[in-house]
């Protein structure tokens, strides 16, 4: 049973049917290859929305096939945001439109709302099988993300859940424009019903007052959590999670993070770097991936885990878009903390010690630069935006 209110860019949906079925994709070249046989065996819906898709090999791929599938019959609708994809000509599609696709651009570009967008990463099939993650389409994620390829993971799911991943997509396919007079707010759902002995919840979260979804259930589950581990690309956490991390370790508990060693966006490194000491001290684990740039977005909360395009930064939390799967599964989450051992290996660690011989002065004054404009200048300008979809 899934549980659906009035459609909107933000929520919480749950599904209670104990029939869903997950497959972690662990690198770019595994999701590319069962997102696009998914494509090839759809006939009769196929609905993609994402942040990047790239004129690359890769893009063409997805754009061939999915013009395959218009060809017989199937109904296909691709949202782009028009940020994300700045690169991408709207050309670029027009063999998808003349095959009978619908494309569409997610928030224009004006000068007056630039700073809102959807980074969402979700593909749906005949509404029976679905994929979320980190994964861009684009060739910078084509590899294994240790020895080609940015670091990053999704999954696939199968199974009645699935139709909320197609929900939250019609959503956001209908408001594109942001054209609406005022966004509406998604009223949190207060079922508690347990799916198989776990909840499997899609959370939707976006710009504007009461809609910071993703942050509340984390709060929630890190009040009593025991062991947590955090694998983000981009790391600026509010000081309620901050201190919610904090917590527990003063419990008796452990957190553990891979943070970015490399990185797309240099000054969100930096950024991220300025709470180094202040975590270290709380006993914070941190670790550093190193073989590539990472772009992963997993948490795992004891027998929680959360997978999907949110980052634990401003942006993700407070500005973009986005969407996270939280289901609470024992042998999910061991699976997941697997995958995270896995990238531990290709990490290094960064202790209280290290962390002290590798700052300078400079060091410090680019960390504190880099943590104003994105924890403040950037919500200034969001803020000033989000205004005028009200």
């Amino acid at each position: 049973m899934i549980e659906f209110k009035k459609a909107s860019l933000y929520g919480q949906f749950m599904s209670r049917s104990p029939d869903n079925r997950f497959s972690w994709l662990p690198t770019g070249s595994a999701a590319f290859a069962r997102a696009l046989a998914a494509i090839d065996s759809a006939r009769a819906s196929i609905d993609l929305e994402i942040y990047i898709f790239a004129d690359d090999e890769p893009g063409r791929a997805f754009r061939e096939q999915l013009v395959a599938a218009a060809n017989r019959r199937v109904q296909v609708r691709v949202l782009v945001d028009a940020f994300g994809s700045i690169a991408l000509a709207d050309s670029f599609w027009q063999p998808l439109r003349a095959a009978g696709g619908d494309v569409r651009w997610f928030n224009p570009l004006t000068l007056e709302r630039f700073a809102i967008r959807n980074h969402r990463k979700l593909l749906v099939c005949d509404v029976a099988v679905g994929f979320i993650g980190g994964f861009n389409i684009s060739q910078d994620y084509a590899g294994d993300g240790v020895t080609r390829g940015w670091r990053d993971l999704g999954l696939e799911i199968r199974g009645p859940a699935v139709t909320m991943l197609q929900h939250a997509f019609a959503s956001s396919w209908h408001n594109a424009g942001l054209r609406h007079a005022r966004i509406p707010q998604f009223r949190r759902s207060r079922a508690r019903d347990a799916l198989q002995g776990h909840q499997c919840e899609l959370l939707l979260s976006g710009p504007g007052r009461n809609s910071n979804f993703i942050q509340r259930q984390l709060l929630n589950d890190l009040h009593r959590a025991r062991e947590v581990d955090i694998m983000v690309a981009y790391f600026l956490p509010t000081l309620r999670l901050r201190n919610a991390l904090k917590r527990v370790v003063r419990r008796g508990g452990r957190v553990r993070m891979i943070l970015a060693g490399k990185s797309d966006v240099p000054m969100s490194q930096d950024a991220a770097r300025s709470f180094y000491r202040r975590l270290l001290r709380a006993a914070i684990e941190i670790w550093e991936y190193q073989p590539q740039i990472l772009h992963a977005k997993i948490i795992v909360i004891d027998d929680v885990v959360y997978v999907g395009s949110s980052n634990l930064d401003t942006r993700s939390l407070q500005i973009n878009y986005e969407l996270m799967l939280r289901v609470k599964d024992a042998p999910l989450a061991a699976e997941a903390r697997a995958l995270i051992e896995h990238d531990r290996q290709h990490s290094q660690q960064v202790t209280r010690a290290t962390w002290r011989e590798r700052q300078t002065l400079w060091s410090r004054i680019r960390q504190r630069w880099a943590h104003f404009l994105f924890a403040r200048i950037d919500m200034y300008f969001a803020r000033r935006q989000m205004k005028l979809l009200r």
